[in-house]
């Protein structure tokens, strides 16, 4: 059968180079998104500063100085590494609390930097130090909790903390297309004058860390959703540019391996739940887990593969769930990726070049291959 096309082979442009400014040649978040947002190789670890931990400008900084109106909408909390290194100064990502006061804290000719903030990462801000949700609302922000109430919202600034960490997987999700929501609700707020949006479809990495094809898939459905978005927003609003990219790749990811020419991908598409509820599912079920395991991944179990799993559920110590459920959650993601011919290298970052999108108003500037550095750099010339 032939591959359908979608959205992202529209609008692929290039590639991009990710390696951090040290030897190592793999990146993380913060040193990959320092380098996205303020076109400077940094450290890894490093939210928006050099390799002399001094700060430096970004993207959203520089919208806000030029009148912009600014944004961060992602499915993390609004406090990891990617929106923190566009809005905040640290020299540790895991400094979550720091930056959480940064975005209320910091501000550029008395305006607030960020006037759009969608996410996850409500613990960061209601705390016993200091309830920063409260202090956004007395400055005028209008807030919601969950992705309910954020049709409640009806103008700017407006702050969404819409899960206590980062936000459901989409597998699983009653809200499978939370970022296409959340982005839909976005350009319906900041659209009425110029502005710089961030958006981060954050937990396809989680699903690559975790080496869950059917995650990662579902995250990678939540992101075309959103796509097609901003694609009816840019036909809409041609002066509207896109640019879109990865920070870096995560797992190593292969479509084929174990020797074999061949991806199975209609098994892929019956999984209803990630790695970790669907071991929790076969624990609760533990006397009917066969029943359990076809309705919610439908893969046919071998011989080997069956009796590993019932081994395990025979011993799984009752005071130790979390093993129990780890050890499940291991050994399911490895017979969904043998018998689907998913192949994985690491449960880590990897360094090879990530692809390039744009679309939109000047964007035959962003294509081949670039540093990660000079997207920004270029951004940064068009809006002088």
């Amino acid at each position: 059968l032939p591959v359908a096309p979608t959205l992202f082979d529209e609008i692929t442009r290039g590639t991009v180079q990710t390696y951090p400014h040290d030897d190592t040649f793999v990146t993380d978040s913060a040193a990959a998104a320092t380098a996205l947002s303020a076109g400077v190789k940094t450290y890894n670890g490093a939210i928006g500063v050099d390799v002399d931990k001094k700060p430096v400008e970004t993207l959203l900084e520089r919208a806000k100085k030029h009148g912009y109106q600014t944004g961060l909408v992602v499915t993390s909390p609004v406090t990891h590494a990617t929106p923190a290194s566009f809005a905040a100064h640290v020299a540790s990502r895991s400094d979550a609390q720091r930056i959480a006061d940064q975005y209320f804290d910091q501000k550029i000719n008395d305006q607030f930097r960020i006037d759009l903030i969608l996410g996850g990462g409500k613990k960061f801000f209601e705390r016993e130090d200091r309830n920063l949700i409260s202090e956004f609302k007395s400055a005028g922000f209008q807030y919601a909790e969950s992705l309910q109430q954020l049709n409640q919202i009806t103008g700017l600034p407006a702050l969404g903390l819409l899960a206590d960490d980062g936000m459901p997987h989409a597998l699983g999700s009653t809200h499978p297309t939370r970022l296409a929501n959340m982005v839909e609700k976005s350009l319906d707020l900041l659209g009425k004058k110029p502005f710089f949006l961030l958006v981060e479809a954050s937990q396809i990495d989680w699903c690559g860390h975790a080496n869950d094809i059917a995650c990662a898939i579902a995250e990678m459905h939540d992101l075309h959703e959103t796509l097609k978005v901003v694609d009816s927003y840019i036909k809409d609003n041609p002066d509207t540019l896109l640019i879109m990219t990865a920070d870096h790749n995560t797992g190593g990811l292969t479509v084929g391996a174990n020797n074999e020419y061949a991806w199975r991908s209609e098994l892929i598409r019956d999984i209803k739940l990630t790695a970790s509820p669907l071991a929790q599912a076969l624990l609760d079920g533990k006397k009917d887990w066969r029943k359990v395991w076809d309705e919610q991944v439908g893969i046919t179990l071998n011989d080997t593969d069956a009796k590993a799993i019932d081994s395990l559920l025979r011993s799984a110590p009752p005071k130790d769930a979390k093993s129990a459920r780890d050890q499940l959650a291991r050994l399911s993601l490895d017979i969904i990726n043998k018998a689907t011919a998913t192949g994985w290298t690491s449960f880590g970052h990897t360094g090879e070049d990530v692809l390039l999108f744009a679309k939109g108003k000047s964007s035959e500037l962003f294509h081949g291959n670039m540093n990660n550095t000079q997207i920004p750099e270029t951004l940064m010339k068009l809006m002088k």
